[in-house]
């Protein structure tokens, strides 16, 4: 996974080690080609009745992102990229998977339960900025929607006999994802929010209820032109 991650950053150098801005005039069109990087508070939503707010939990991506501009100003645009993205949630749903069929429940006497997920990111953004040929220092607004492929899912609780279970890779789990974006802010500080719209798990139940838990994430995102 180390390697995915190198890739990006090593696609993003020789891409952005090209900049188009120091060969423009003022006025000539131009794209914001960037590396981006987020870092963002985690949490499940819409979760059963049974199942109290997961713990702290956090969200990390990175990836490279390309304009195509809309405007001769370059300050609208829409732009598509991918990337890579890692969550762990300190949560509350024992899951279990046996004979390829996943179970879920409700076990107050259960520790350590964590869920770590890697995916690939493709997301799709409409953007609108404050920036020219020469300012590099800007506001920003950028919205769209982001696509998340499952790569490798993992579940982990420690029973009362202290004794770790794993299962990795759950029948159960919504391979394909997706949600909204928000990022905003000015220069490198910029806000982040993902909302989920896909429940993490399909067609599952925990004692009659049926189980819509989605994943909230915000936070901050940078952006390396």
């Amino acid at each position: 996974m180390k390697t995915v991650v190198s890739l990006f950053f090593l696609l993003g150098f020789i891409i952005s080690s090209n900049a188009q801005k120091d060969s423009l005039n003022v006025g000539d069109r131009y794209a914001d080609d960037q590396i981006y990087a987020s870092i963002s508070y985690a949490q499940f939503y819409e979760q059963p009745s049974l199942i109290s707010k997961s713990n702290f939990s956090y969200s990390f991506s990175t990836g490279f992102i390309k304009d195509i501009i809309l405007n001769r100003q370059g300050s609208i645009s829409i732009a598509g990229g991918v990337g890579y993205g890692f969550d762990y949630f300190n949560h509350n749903l024992k899951v279990e998977e046996i004979n390829n069929i996943s179970n879920f429940s409700s076990d107050s006497s259960i520790s350590g339960n964590i869920f770590k997920s890697h995916n690939l990111e493709f997301p799709l953004e409409l953007r609108w900025r404050t920036s020219s040929v020469n300012e590099y220092d800007f506001w920003r607004i950028y919205t769209g929607i982001k696509f998340i492929y499952n790569l490798s899912n993992n579940f982990q609780f420690d029973d009362t006999n202290n004794i770790r279970n794993n299962f990795t890779n759950i029948t159960s789990f919504t391979k394909l994802q997706y949600g909204l974006t928000l990022s905003a802010g000015y220069d490198e500080f910029n806000i982040n929010v993902f909302y989920g719209l896909t429940p993490v798990f399909e067609n599952s139940i925990i004692d009659g209820e049926s189980i819509n838990t989605k994943i909230l994430k915000f936070g901050l995102i940078f952006y390396i032109l």
